[in-house]
């Protein structure tokens, strides 16, 4: 009963562990950092993510009153002239918008910070690339996020029972499960609601976030074809929640699905 309480809980931390690693090294997580310019701390988080429903108000933290700033974006791939936005100042931020984009639309933008004699740009070394969505309705987004969780803990949990009294078949089912709860059904209808298709993984696209699923998916069908013979079927299962882990470790919404301004049609590229 110790182990079986032992393997819980790392299961339960890597599935934490994995799910935020995920995030905070995923294109979605805002840059955040601290500079000094002209004696003065600067502080900034600049988003990469945002509804189509309003403009994204960008904004940072100075110390210092009497500097200038500008907010410069453009189309993401596409070929033209920064539009440039003078930033207001106001109770120690400077903030300016920038405007909503369709569905899988994309901004690149910076920040240029200047006085009479000096100027950086925020972040110094790459733009920041911004990709706006349509809302999703709790009721699609909340049990989508639940059954993943679920199917990431399950699986950790059923590799780890290798350790334990190897009684897989229980945990196996439970994992298949909320994978297709998850990943299957409600993630299709998030990335509907959010992106206009429910599906843009393989054959129809390279949405890596679709694709991992499909992945993990197949990986915990394949036990289910020797779950008679123990040998195999042991070692599939710990293939299947390491591969599992493994593809949830990769930054969601990498190669996810993007606009294509020259067409106005949905694309899904590396």
């Amino acid at each position: 009963m110790r182990k079986s309480y032992l393997l819980w809980l790392i299961a339960f931390t890597l599935t934490i562990g994995s799910s935020v690693f995920q995030r905070l090294t995923g294109p979605t997580y805002p840059i955040s950092g601290k500079v000094e310019f002209e004696g003065s701390k600067i502080e900034f988080s600049l988003p990469r993510s945002h509804s189509t429903s309003s403009d994204c108000k960008i904004r940072i933290k100075s110390e210092k009153t009497d500097l200038k700033a500008n907010l410069e974006w453009k189309r993401f791939k596409v070929n033209e002239d920064w539009n440039i936005v003078e930033m207001k100042f106001s109770d120690g931020f400077f903030f300016a918008l920038l405007p909503a984009q369709p569905a899988a639309g994309k901004l690149e933008y910076r920040i240029r910070l200047f006085s009479e004699e000096n100027e950086i740009l925020l972040p110094e070394k790459k733009n920041v690339i911004i990709r706006f969505k349509d809302d999703v309705p709790s009721w699609a987004l909340v049990p989508h996020i639940f059954f993943i969780f679920l199917a990431m803990l399950f699986s950790t949990r059923t590799g780890l029972e290798y350790f334990n009294k190897k009684a897989y078949k229980n945990f196996l089912y439970l994992t298949l499960i909320f994978l297709v709860l998850g990943g299957l059904i409600f993630g299709p209808i998030v990335q509907k609601f959010a992106f206009g298709a429910y599906w843009t993984g393989i054959p129809f696209g390279y949405d890596l976030t679709d694709n991992k699923t499909l992945i993990a998916f197949i990986f915990w069908l394949l036990p289910l074809f020797y779950k008679n013979e123990n040998e195999k079927f042991s070692k599939l299962i710990i293939i299947a929640s390491i591969v599992t882990l493994i593809v949830f470790l990769i930054p969601h919404s990498l190669f996810g699905s993007e606009l294509d301004y020259s067409t106005n049609k949905m694309i899904n590229e590396f």
